[in-house]
C-alpha cells in the first residue's frame, strides 16, 4: 500500500502542474442561491446540467465552500463528456486532485476515464487508468470503449485481452471490442461470448451482426451475420438495422429490402436509421433491373412521406441519391430536395450537389450558388463535390470561382482540396493552372503527387512527369506507376516505360496490378511491339480484362495486324458485350484491308446484339454560353452560317496541304463520300462556330478549346493542327483518352513528343502556359454573369471511327 500512495503523490504532483489553468469564475449574470448542504448543491448542479448550462454549473460549483459529494463530482463530468468539452474536464480534475482524498475514490475515476476518453483524450484516459490503485468491470469497460469510439482497435484489442484476467467482461465491453475486430480477432470473441453465454445477450449479437457483415471477404463467410441473426432468440429494433445495413455492406441490397419488407409486413416499427439502410440498398439491389429499384424507391418514398420521416435529412438526402444513382430524373431529385424546406443542412445539399455534379455539372454549379444564397456554409466535402463538377466543364473559369471561394472560406491549406484542384484544372486543359496549385500547396501527401503526375499523363507531358517522380519526397504507391506509365504510353516512351514497370517490384516492392499490364500492353501495342504485347499479357499473373484486350486491339488497328486483333477482339466482346468498341475496331481493320464482307458480318452481329455506339458530341463555350455539336448536327440556329465557315475553312486548308485522312471513314464507299463524312465530325463544327466568334474568346488568351466525348480521330488531327496556324490561334481538344495541344506557326512550340518507333511525326505540341495578372483573375464575378445552356445538333447515322 505503501508503494500504491507514493505512485498517487507523485502523479497528484504531475496533474496539478498539467491543470494550472486558472479557475473558472462566476458569471456576472448568474445568481448564485445561498446553499447550506452538499444535497443542496448537488440538486442545483444537477438541475443546470439537465438544462444544457455547463458553464453555470461549473461556476455554481466552483464558488461555494461546500465539500464536494462523489456525484457532484460525476454529474459534472458526464455533462463535460456529453458537450466533448475537454478543458473544463481538465479543469474538474485539477480540482479532485486538490479537493479529495488520496487517491480519488473508484466511483469518480472511472467518471474521469469515460470522459477523458469520450472527448477523444485516449492518453489522459489511459494515464488515470494506469494510475488507479485498485479498478472494476467499469474502468475497464469505459477505456475498452474509448478505444473502439476514436478507431484505436489495437490498443481496444489488447486491453479486452488483459482484462480478462481480473474480470468476467460485460456485454458492453464485448461488444465494443467486436466493434473494433477485424473477422479473425472478431471470431475469437465470438467464441470467448459463445462458450461465456454473452452472445445470447441482444446487443452482444447485434454487434457480431455488424462484425461479420463489415469484415466479409468471401462468398464462402458473406452470410454469417445472417447466421447469427437467425440464431437469436430476442432482437429489438437495432437488430433489424443492423442486419439490414449488413445485407448493403456484403452487396446483398435485394436482401436487405426482402428484410424490411419482413419487418413492416409482421408490424415491427422502424425508425430513421431503417429507412436510410434500406434506401441506400436500392442502388445494389436491383440487379440490374432499373424499373424495379425506382419502384421501390418510389414506394420508400411514399412511406417516408407518410410516417414523416421525409423531414429528415438523412432520409431525404438517401433518397436523392438513390433517384439519382437509378437512373431516376434530376427534376425529380430536386423536387423531393425542396420537401425538405426549413430543414435543409450542408449534408442534404451536399447531397443534391453530388448528384447533379455526376450528371448534370452546370446545374451542381448553379445549386452551389444557392446554397450560399441561402446562407449555408458549404464544407470541406462540399467543396470536393463542386470542384469535381467544374472539372467536366468545358473551360477552367468556374474552377477558378470555385478556387477564390474556398480560400475566402478558410480552406487554402486543406490538401485534400488542392489535390481535386490539380485535378480539376487538368481536365479543364489548363495544366498551368495544376503546375501552380501543387508548387504553392504547404504539404503534399502521395495524392498530390499522383494529381500532378496525372495531370502531366493527361497532357502527354511525359518528361515532365518523369522529371518530377525525380523529385518526390513521399513514398510512391500503385496509382503512382499507373500514371507514369500512362504518361509514357501517350508519349511513345517504350524504354522509360519498361524501365519504371520493372522498378515496381524491383526497387518498391509493388507488385503490378491489371491497371500496369494494361499500360504495358498499350505502350508496346503503340510501338508497334505486337509481339511482344501478346506475349506480355500470357504471362500475367492475374486474368486480363476489358481494358488490356481493349489496348491491344487499338495497337492492331493503328499498324494493320489482322491476328492478333480478331483474339483481341473476341475477348473484349466476351467480356464487356454492351461495349461497342470490339466491334467499330474490327469493322475498321477489315474494311482497311478491303474485307468489307467480314465488316459487314461484324456490324450486323453489333446490331443483332443491340450494341450502340456512343455518338460522337463536342463542346465549346462562347460567351458564357455551352454549345454542343453532334455529328453531321443540323439545328444550330448558326447552323447555315456554321456550315459556310467550315467549307471555307477546308478550302484555306487544302491550299495548305491538308489532305483529308479517309482511312477513319469506315464503309465501303468512294473516296468523295469519305471525305464527306469526315467533313462533320463535331470537333470540326465547333471548331468553325469558335472561328466564327473568335472575338468573344475571353478565356485563356483567345485559345479555343473544345471537348469531345469520344476519341478524336486521325483526319481531324491533322485538321486541327493546320487549322490552329491558319486563325493564328492555340487550339485545345480533349478527347475520351487525353488532351491535344496544337500550336501553329505563329508562336514558338516544343513538341512534347518524340518521334515514335516507326519514325513517323507526332503532330501534338506542348501548352505553353499564358502569362495571367493574378492566379485567380475576375473569379469572384464570374457566376453574376454566367448563363449555361446547350444548342444541340442532330446525331445523323455517322459510322466513321471516333464519331
Amino acid at each position: 500500500m505503501q508503494h500504491e500512495i507514493c505512485i498517487s503523490v507523485m502523479s497528484r504532483t504531475r496533474w496539478t502542474h498539467l491543470f494550472s489553468p486558472p479557475l473558472a469564475t462566476t458569471s456576472s449574470n448568474l445568481s448564485l442561491p445561498s446553499l447550506s448542504s452538499e444535497s443542496e448543491l448537488a440538486l442545483n448542479v444537477r438541475t443546470l446540467c439537465e438544462r444544457g448550462h455547463l458553464q453555470d454549473a461549473l461556476n455554481l460549483f466552483y464558488a461555494t465552500n461546500i465539500p464536494p459529494h462523489s456525484q457532484t463530482y460525476a454529474t459534472l463530468l458526464q455533462t463535460c463528456a456529453r458537450h466533448r468539452s475537454l478543458d473544463h474536464g481538465r479543469h474538474l480534475h485539477r480540482h479532485i486532485l486538490a479537493h479529495t482524498p488520496n487517491p480519488p475514490d473508484i466511483f469518480v475515476t472511472n467518471h474521469l476515464i469515460s470522459m477523458y476518453s469520450k472527448c477523444g483524450c485516449l492518453d489522459s484516459a489511459r494515464q488515470v487508468f494506469d494510475q488507479m490503485p485498485h479498478r472494476n468491470l467499469v474502468s475497464w469497460t469505459a477505456l475498452v470503449s474509448g478505444y473502439d469510439q476514436h478507431g484505436r482497435p489495437d490498443d481496444c484489442f489488447r486491453l479486452f485481452s488483459t482484462m480478462l484476467s481480473h474480470h468476467r467482461p460485460t456485454e458492453f465491453a464485448f461488444a465494443s471490442v467486436l466493434s473494433s475486430c477485424n473477422r479473425d480477432r472478431g471470431q475469437q470473441v465470438h467464441a470467448l461470448a459463445s462458450k461465456t453465454s454473452f452472445d445470447a445477450y441482444v446487443y452482444v449479437a447485434n454487434a457480431l451482426i455488424t462484425m461479420y457483415s463489415r469484415s466479409s471477404c468471401s462468398p464462402r463467410n458473406k452470410y454469417e451475420g445472417w447466421s447469427v441473426f437467425q440464431n437469436m432468440q430476442f432482437r429489438n429494433l437495432i437488430t433489424w438495422n443492423s442486419m439490414i445495413a449488413g445485407f448493403h455492406l456484403i452487396g446483398c441490397g435485394a436482401r436487405a429490402i426482402d428484410l424490411f419488407s419482413e419487418m413492416h409486413r409482421d408490424g415491427i416499427g422502424f425508425d430513421r436509421a431503417t429507412l436510410v439502410s434500406v434506401i441506400v440498398s436500392l442502388c445494389c439491389g436491383s440487379n440490374g433491373d432499373i424499373l424495379s429499384g425506382l419502384k421501390h424507391c418510389f414506394q420508400l418514398h411514399c412511406l417516408s412521406t407518410k410516417t414523416g420521416f421525409v423531414l429528415e435529412v438523412e432520409v431525404v438526402t438517401a433518397l436523392v441519391k438513390a433517384y439519382s444513382e437509378l437512373g431516376g430524373e434530376i427534376r425529380d431529385c430536386y423536387s423531393l430536395f425542396s420537401e425538405t424546406g426549413g430543414h435543409r443542412d450542408v449534408v442534404s445539399w451536399t447531397g443534391i450537389i453530388t448528384t447533379c455534379a455526376e450528371r448534370d455539372p452546370e446545374d451542381a454549379l448553379l445549386l452551389f450558388c444557392q446554397l450560399r444564397r441561402e446562407g449555408f456554409d458549404p464544407d470541406r466535402y462540399t467543396f470536393s463535390i463542386v470542384i469535381k463538377a467544374c472539372a467536366g466543364l468545358a473551360t477552367e473559369r468556374n474552377g477558378l470561382a470555385v478556387h477564390a471561394q474556398l480560400i475566402k472560406d478558410g480552406f487554402e491549406n486543406d490538401t485534400v482540396l488542392a489535390n481535386a484542384l490539380i485535378h480539376a484544372y487538368a481536365r479543364c486543359g489548363s495544366i498551368g493552372l495544376s503546375g501552380q496549385v501543387f508548387e504553392q500547396m504547404g504539404s503534399r501527401d502521395t495524392v498530390s503527387w499522383n494529381s500532378m503526375f496525372k495531370a502531366y499523363a493527361l497532357h502527354g507531358q511525359a518528361r515532365e512527369a518523369l522529371e518530377l517522380f525525380e523529385q518526390m519526397s513521399v513514398q510512391p504507391d500503385a496509382t503512382t506507376f499507373v500514371a507514369l506509365l500512362s504518361a509514357c504510353s501517350h508519349a511513345g516512351l517504350v524504354d522509360q516505360g519498361t524501365e519504371i514497370f520493372d522498378s515496381m517490384v524491383e526497387i518498391y516492392g509493388i507488385s503490378p496490378q491489371v491497371d500496369h499490364f494494361a499500360c504495358m500492353v498499350d505502350i508496346l501495342g503503340r510501338a508497334g511491339q505486337l509481339l511482344a504485347a501478346e506475349d506480355l499479357i500470357n504471362r500475367m499473373p492475374m486474368e486480363p480484362d476489358a481494358v488490356v484486350w481493349s489496348a491491344l486491339l487499338g495497337a492492331c488497328r493503328k499498324h494493320g495486324e489482322t491476328k492478333i486483333a480478331e483474339l483481341a477482339a473476341m475477348k473484349l466482346m466476351e467480356m464487356d458485350p454492351d461495349n461497342s468498341l470490339g466491334y467499330v475496331l474490327m469493322s475498321n481493320i477489315y474494311c482497311s484491308e478491303s474485307r468489307f464482307e467480314n465488316a459487314a458480318l461484324v456490324r450486323k452481329g453489333m446490331k443483332g446484339s443491340k450494341v450502340r455506339k456512343e455518338p460522337g458530341l463536342s463542346w465549346i463555350e462562347i460567351r458564357n454560353q455551352v454549345h454542343e455539336f453532334a455529328a453531321g448536327g443540323r439545328r444550330h440556329p448558326q447552323r447555315e452560317a456554321i456550315y459556310a465557315k467550315l467549307e471555307g475553312l477546308v478550302r484555306q486548308l487544302k491550299g495548305m496541304g491538308y489532305v483529308p485522312e479517309t482511312s477513319s471513314a469506315l464503309h465501303d464507299m468512294e473516296e468523295e463520300q469519305k471525305e464527306e463524312q469526315l467533313f462533320y465530325h463535331s470537333e470540326k463544327l465547333a471548331l468553325a462556330f469558335a472561328v466564327m466568334n473568335l472575338g468573344s474568346l475571353c478565356c485563356g488568351g483567345g485559345v479555343i478549346r473544345i471537348m469531345k466525348n469520344i476519341r478524336i480521330c486521325a483526319d481531324c488531327h491533322e485538321f486541327m493542327k493546320l487549322a490552329s496556324d491558319l486563325v493564328q490561334r492555340e487550339i485545345i481538344v480533349r478527347d475520351a483518352n487525353r488532351f491535344h495541344h496544337f500550336k501553329g506557326r505563329f508562336s514558338r512550340l516544343r513538341s512534347s513528343h518524340s518521334i515514335n518507333a516507326n519514325g513517323a511525326r507526332l503532330t501534338c505540341v506542348e501548352c505553353v502556359a499564358w502569362p495571367m495578372n493574378g492566379m485567380y483573375g475576375d473569379a469572384g464575378f464570374i457566376w453574376k454573369e454566367m448563363k449555361i445552356c446547350r444548342v444541340r445538333g442532330v446525331a445523323l447515322d455517322h459510322s466513321s471511327e471516333e464519331e
